[in-house]
């Protein structure tokens, strides 16, 4: 295993090489949120830290905006962090830690070149940690590791590089190491820097210093700067690290085979230099993205780019709806034209903006691997392609069929009709899926978790003054409706008006009462695929 830096960061004058855009995924409760502040501290984007542990508005990270994440003391929506450090331009996809809002997190993971997953180090691989990393396995998204909450009693570190060697079948090697564990926790030794750093009691609202350089393990310091035994201790484990894991590859890890795994404790600020650090030295620059045709390169002239989010409301007072774009080519400028190759019509970046979190400020440029948000009425959708010219479709953001299906109706049988206003608008955001039966007056709302109902009901609330209620359904499954031959998607379509609806882009779906009713038509019509997902529409 290498004891140096394995590569230097990016040079400071190639724009695109300097550009990481990189995606944190966890389970819920692992210091997702607590690390993101703290990689925003040690980018001078904020300036206070704790914000997590602060009282009243303080109290959530910077990240979690949205009124019901603030009360629910949870992450449902995904933000964007644009800072830098060092020589790196950094931007960090800050994603949904809970499993009900996976979809939203899938997407955001079309629109990043790597990531971070975070590990309680006393729980190890949880639930949602795995699902996420499937996610990244599907598109080869490279991950490190960053095993977290190193201050409080925790498992072994070679059982937890054990336990995501086995469990994630990925080659694990330390970039750090820890010294002790919770009361007893010293610190780490940075193992690619050949650094000691030690925990610095009572810093958790600043930065920490930099740590010891050090000439290797057998370096004298250490026997000088810990404590009887702990160097020793540190010098077998390491030894035993290095025999058991095998030596790191910047290949491997872009490939997304291996992950280099640090340590540390985000709520002490303790670990999260290393992270950042290794992520300019290893995350891969933007990389070459997929369209129906062929892969678009990032150093191309022209600018291409695709829609992976809808955010409506970020500022209730504008009632402003904000379309993400992932920069895939070209350079970006304030006031250029792009063809929104959907509709085929040219639209004027005027006031294109760039994050942190809900604060914004005018984009005058930006470069393959940014992103952008682009105020727009709605004109814009997930998956749409914003170009200068070239007909391109992103593959590879699909919607999914929901798992979990209700009516929706307004307390107010008058205000029916702002509520399918508001439902198609969070549709087109990626919040949930809605479909309007072609027969009847009621929408059905799908999700992929429960929990998606309350924030739903709670922003159609608070957002469009519309209150709702979520009633069954006795909808089982949705599947969207294919075929090669329009004459005949039309004909199963109005012999089967009781059990066909549309969603909010018009593409027909059907709705089974059962299994045995979704597996009938299937058989009935082998000419139709009854689909589970569906690329955004062209």
């Amino acid at each position: 295993m290498q004891s140096a830096a394995p590569i230097d960061a990016a040079p400071a004058d190639d724009t695109i090489a300097r550009r990481r855009t990189f995606a944190i995924i966890s389970h819920p409760d692992a210091g997702k949120t607590t690390l993101t502040e703290k990689l925003l501290l040690f980018g001078g984007a904020i300036q206070m830290a704790g914000a997590v542990k602060a009282r009243g508005e303080a109290r959530r990270a910077h990240s979690d905006w949205m009124k019901v994440e603030r009360e629910r003391g949870i992450s449902v929506a995904s933000s964007v962090m644009t800072f830098e450090y060092g020589s790196c331009v950094f931007n960090l996809l800050d994603t949904p830690g809970h499993e009900d809002f996976s979809e939203d997190t899938y997407r955001t993971l079309t629109a990043v070149d790597s990531a971070v997953m975070v590990i309680d180090a006393a729980k190890g691989i949880e639930e949602q940690t795995r699902k996420l990393f499937e996610v990244c396995r599907l598109r080869d998204v490279p991950i490190v590791t960053f095993v977290n909450k190193l201050d409080r009693e925790s498992r072994d570190p070679f059982d937890i590089l054990d336990e995501i060697e086995q469990a994630l079948a990925l080659d694990v090697t330390p970039a750090s190491w820890p010294i002790g564990m919770g009361k007893a926790f010293k610190g780490c030794y940075d193992l690619f820097r050949d650094r000691l750093v030690l925990l610095e009691k009572g810093s958790k609202g600043g930065l920490p210093h930099e740590g010891e350089s050090c000439s290797g393990l057998d370096d004298p310091k250490l026997d000088a700067l810990l404590p009887v035994g702990a160097a020793d201790t540190l010098r077998e484990e390491v030894e035993m690290a290095r025999g058991l894991c095998p030596d790191f590859s910047l290949q491997a890890y872009r490939e997304g085979h291996m992950t280099p795994v640090f340590f540390g404790s985000a709520i002490n600020t303790f670990g999260v230099r290393e992270l950042l650090e290794g992520l300019a030295a290893l995350a891969p620059p933007p990389r070459p993205q997929p369209t129906a045709d062929r892969a678009v390169a990032p150093d191309e002239a022209k600018v291409s780019g695709f829609v992976f989010k809808i955010q409506a409301n970020m500022d209730p007072k504008h009632r402003d709806r904000i379309a993400f774009v992932r920069l895939c080519s070209g350079h970006f400028k304030r006031g250029m034209k792009l063809t929104h190759v959907r509709t085929g019509k040219a639209m004027v970046m005027h006031n294109p903006v760039l994050f942190l979190a809900q604060d914004r400020e005018v984009a005058e440029e930006a470069h393959a691997g940014d992103i952008i948000g682009v105020p727009n009425h709605g004109n814009l959708r997930i998956g749409d392609a914003l170009t200068e010219g070239e007909a391109l479709r992103f593959t590879g953001i699909p919607a999914f069929a929901p798992e979990m299906l209700q009516k929706a109706r307004p307390k107010d049988p008058l205000k029916s009709k702002h509520l399918g206003k508001a439902l198609q608008q969070l549709a087109e955001e990626g919040v949930a899926s809605v479909f309007k039966p072609m027969l009847g007056a009621d929408w059905i709302v799908g999700v992929v978790g429960a929990l998606q109902f309350d924030v739903m009901a709670d922003r159609i609330r608070t957002e469009y003054d519309v209150p709702v209620i979520f009633e069954p359904t006795p909808v089982y499954a949705v599947r969207w409706v294919e075929g090669d031959d329009p004459r005949t998607v039309k004909a199963f379509l109005d012999a089967n008006q009781s059990a066909v609806a549309e969603d909010h882009d018009g593409a027909p779906v059907f709705m089974a009462r059962n299994a045995w009713h979704l597996d009938k038509a299937a058989e009935e019509h082998p000419k139709l695929r009854f689909r589970n997902t569906r690329e955004p529409a062209v």
